[in-house]
């Protein structure tokens, strides 16, 4: 559907679940989130008895006696909006091919053949607009993605996600290196300074306080970028004062591939910071084998880090020692990574960056590796908005924060064993005896995107299934 503004001030009602901490999930039970038609979170009441609506719209003032209502009705509650710190938007064709290749001939079968064709601009908005569309029914609410090297098509993804409302960092990418094949790569670095400049003013004039769509400097990783280049990328990221994202020890071969690379580098971090590129708005994807040395330096450059357990394990390059690297203290996020991981839900990377932990407690015998639920919907949502420089404006349902999320839906099972609806809400069975944390770790580990049926950015509705209908009215006190 295409997205629609709000027409008032809206109140949401029904049972919420957010992250207080890394460690805490809020699950309030029956709550009611007053959000002003600016998109902004003004009020949030807690334990509301039933029929007390009317008489606590009416103490708000008369702004919000006309309010719209949205209540969940059955069982579900309000989630914050998900967000993908890493996501390569025009590999989603590719999603699921990652067949027996490597990373390295992973790019040159699949990737690099999928990307060019991205010249062809009508390929380009069929492709984004799919996309976009699919993140967004998976409660993605904002999204990093790396484009490719065309400014048009980079240009249209960025229209595509204003248009719709999703909050995006856009970057056209950067590789001028001979690792690139011939078909797919800048001309030059004054080629990659250039269009990678005019496509940050663009994105600036469509959307010039950054409100939705912001540029992102994306110099793919260190082997696909000349000296020259990586250092033009950090010239234009502090001329710009714009975000960067790039990829960074992945596996142990792209690793020695970096040394043989760049010979008087200290290390792979150290490759980036030489040529001003670790700074604190940097989202640096993957980061599995960084060593204890590079992993003080981002720390001390205030880098950020995406977690990509799903294409981690899809293209084997290794578990990510996420545990450790939150005790030092690291902004961590998760990232889907499409098309090297292979689906687009940060759901599904919540379950993964699990069970991807587990498995390094298996290899490790250290039981503090493993990360809770609690962790990692807080990744998923709190930690990415750090990732991505918006830790003030959304992941949480707190005063002053925007409306950024999702309504889930759960199917319950009747007496007679089936559901209404057949199994349309999703594979999540609901029996009635659940506790409500129960229910959300139902949902985390067996929910899809059948589970979402509304989804919100600043207060828009960006999405919405045929379920939605009816949990909208108008107060009347």
């Amino acid at each position: 559907m295409a997205a629609s503004s709000p027409i008032s001030n809206t109140v949401y009602v029904g049972p919420f679940v957010h992250s207080n901490s890394l460690s805490t999930l809020e699950i309030q039970e029956r709550g009611a989130i007053f959000v002003d038609s600016n998109g902004i979170i003004c009020f949030v009441e807690k334990d509301i008895q039933e029929g007390g609506l009317p008489d606590l719209i009416q103490q708000k003032g008369d702004s919000w006696t006309d309010a719209k209502i949205v209540e969940i009705t059955g069982t579900g509650f309000f989630f914050p909006g998900f967000i993908d710190t890493h996501v390569h938007a025009p590999q989603h064709p590719n999603t699921g091919l990652f067949g027996k290749t490597t990373l390295l001939d992973w790019l040159q079968k699949y990737t690099f053949p999928m990307e060019s064709s991205f010249s062809k601009l009508p390929l380009a908005y069929r492709v984004y607009q799919n996309f976009v569309s699919r993140t967004l029914s998976h409660g993605t609410t904002t999204a990093a993605y790396y484009a490719t090297i065309h400014v048009p098509a980079t240009n249209a993804l960025a229209d595509i996600c204003l248009a719709r409302g999703q909050r995006a960092l856009v970057g056209r990418v950067c590789m001028n290196s001979d690792l690139s094949p011939e078909y797919y790569r800048d001309s030059s670095t004054e080629t990659s300074y250039a269009d990678s400049k005019a496509s940050i003013n663009y994105i600036r004039s469509i959307d010039p306080k950054g409100e939705i769509v912001k540029p992102i400097i994306t110099p793919r990783f260190a082997p696909s970028c000349t000296p020259d280049c990586l250092t033009a990328m950090g010239r234009l990221a502090k001329e710009t004062d714009t975000h960067v994202q790039t990829h960074i020890s992945e596996n142990k071969g792209e690793i020695e591939l970096v040394k043989e690379l760049f010979p008087d580098s200290k290390s792979y971090a150290d490759v980036y910071d030489t040529h001003g590129l670790l700074t604190d708005k940097t989202i640096l994807a993957h980061a599995v084998h960084l060593t204890p040395e590079e992993r003080k330096l981002v720390l001390q450059r205030k880098s950020k880090i995406s977690h990509c357990p799903a294409s981690n394990t899809a293209i084997t390059s290794g578990c990510a020692p996420i545990r450790d690297l939150l005790d030092e203290g690291h902004t961590i996020g998760l990232g889907t990574d499409v098309s090297g991981g292979n689906s687009p839900s940060v759901l599904e990377n919540v379950r993964q960056a699990i069970w991807v932990s587990r498995h390094l407690c298996l290899q490790t015998s250290k039981d503090r590796a493993k990360l809770s639920t609690e962790e990692a919907l807080f990744l998923a949502t709190k930690g990415g908005a750090a990732v991505v420089g918006m830790q003030d404006k959304v992941g949480g349902f707190e005063v002053g924060m925007e409306w950024d999320a999702q309504m889930i839906s759960l199917g319950v099972v009747g007496e007679d064993g089936c559901r209404d609806g057949a199994f349309e809400e999703g594979p999540v069975d609901v029996f009635g005896w659940e506790s409500w944390s129960d229910l959300v770790e139902k949902w985390v580990y067996s929910g899809d995107d059948r589970n979402t049926v509304a989804v919100w950015v600043k207060g828009r509705l960006v999405h919405r299934t045929g379920r939605f209908a009816g949990a909208e009215r108008v107060a009347t006190p």
